[in-house]
């Protein structure tokens, strides 16, 4: 992962929701700061937990520099240039019409008009397609030598490096210039209404999204009639910096088998799409304690799971009957049994991983990601490397082969 911190290079995670994709970005712009390059981060996470995790009174669509207060607070450098701002979806796609609008009475028609508003707000994409044009700002102006990306959470990863494409075939349409720009189509539209399979369209569009439907697209089409080529013209300059070799696509993702068999069908669908990923991080993998018992036992490292499976031996009826200890024990069995299906999946999927994509693994924070100093760790975790797999696995296998060792010694015999 260090590798990919590096002057003038993007990573950008991608992540569908509730793998703590924002959590691990915010890691990440540590990492990149304490490698002493000027960081910043684009984070899409609105709640007040990152916020103040990142110690700001406020977050906004500007870059904020983290204060030296904080970073002493956390034990980190009060040198490090780390800088975080927040998705402003409106914002920057109010700022991209600005830019390329000029007339006052025509920027206002634009803003104003539903079929702008509805485009900004519920479109697929229009978070992502805010993202990247914020990211290209950020990248115009040469401020800084790392700048991380947290992508908006979407159903499938893939999703975000569609967008651009995505918006160039909707406001690049010659179709829809065609409908629904006056100068070029009226005398043409009029005689295509004149038929009733039109009519019978437009009584339809208007009867599900309501009777200006039409009359709002085609206004704003005629507003942004002399300003959609600078736009496109964007976007394609957005999209070839995705495919560009400063670049660098970072999946972030879980350790569940489903969330993994999509890694893999991300790594396929970037493969044809001739862009590369570069990194897997498998985010919440086993807990604090089982990785703390890896690094400091030099004898079994999965000691405190193979007690869980002596627990229920152990226990005295009469104890069970007064303290209802057996719905503790399955409890501890459950755990058990998830860490080593864990640590088997992990460790198959990294042996199968292809060349060049770089894996990094981190586990559960036990206190939860509060403030600087978790996302440090987080950090630390990352940037360590996958040396614990190993050993999880060959102590995985021994503890299986107890258990199976177990039961047919305990299996009745007929």
């Amino acid at each position: 992962m260090k590798d990919l911190l590096t002057r003038g290079s993007i990573p950008i995670l991608l992540g569908t929701g509730g793998v703590g994709k924002t959590t691990v970005a915010a890691a990440l712009g540590i990492a990149g700061a304490s490698a002493n390059l000027s960081t910043a981060l684009i984070t899409v996470d609105p709640s007040r937990r990152l916020r103040d995790a990142l110690g700001l009174a406020r977050l906004g669509g500007h870059p904020t520099r983290i204060g030296e207060r904080q970073l002493r607070a956390a034990g980190l450098s009060n040198t490090l240039q780390l800088s975080a701002m927040m998705l402003d979806v409106k914002g920057a796609w109010d700022a991209i019409v600005e830019r390329f609008v000029t007339d006052p009475a025509r920027l206002a028609r634009i803003l104003e008009n539903p079929f702008y508003q509805s485009l900004t707000a519920e479109f697929a994409g229009s978070e992502a397609f805010a993202a990247l044009q914020q990211l290209y700002d950020l990248h115009q102006t040469a401020a800084f030598e790392l700048e991380i990306v947290d992508t908006p959470p979407a159903s499938h990863a893939f999703e975000f490096l569609q967008t651009p494409a995505r918006m160039i075939r909707l406001l690049d349409s010659r179709t829809a210039r065609w409908l629904f720009t006056p100068s070029l189509s009226a005398s043409r539209i009029a005689i295509r209404l004149a038929s009733e399979a039109a009519r019978f369209v437009v009584r339809e569009l208007e009867r599900f999204a309501g009777s200006t439907v039409l009359s709002t697209i085609t206004d704003f089409f005629a507003a942004m009639a002399d300003s959609i080529d600078g736009i496109v013209d964007r976007l394609r300059k957005t999209e070839a910096l995705l495919h560009s070799p400063v670049v660098r696509f970072v999946l972030v993702t879980t350790a569940e088998a489903d969330r993994l068999r999509q890694a893999r069908e991300l790594i396929a669908e970037m493969r044809a799409e001739k862009l590369t990923l570069s990194a897997i991080v498998i985010n919440r993998f086993l807990d604090e304690r089982t990785w703390s018992a890896v690094a400091n036992s030099s004898g079994d490292p999965l000691g405190h799971l193979a007690e869980v499976a002596e627990l229920r031996s152990n226990v005295r009826d009469g104890v069970v009957k007064r303290g209802g200890v057996f719905r503790l024990i399955d409890y501890f069995e459950n755990y058990r049994r998830r860490t080593l299906d864990e640590i088997e999946r992990v460790a198959s999927f990294a042996r199968d991983l292809p060349a060049g994509i770089t894996l990094a693994i981190a586990p559960e924070i036990e206190t939860g990601v509060g403030d600087l100093a978790a996302l440090s760790r987080i950090a630390e975790f990352m940037t360590s490397g996958t040396a614990i797999l190993k050993p999880l696995e060959h102590a995985a296998a021994k503890l299986r082969a107890r258990a199976r060792a177990a039961a047919t010694h305990h299996a009745p015999r007929h």
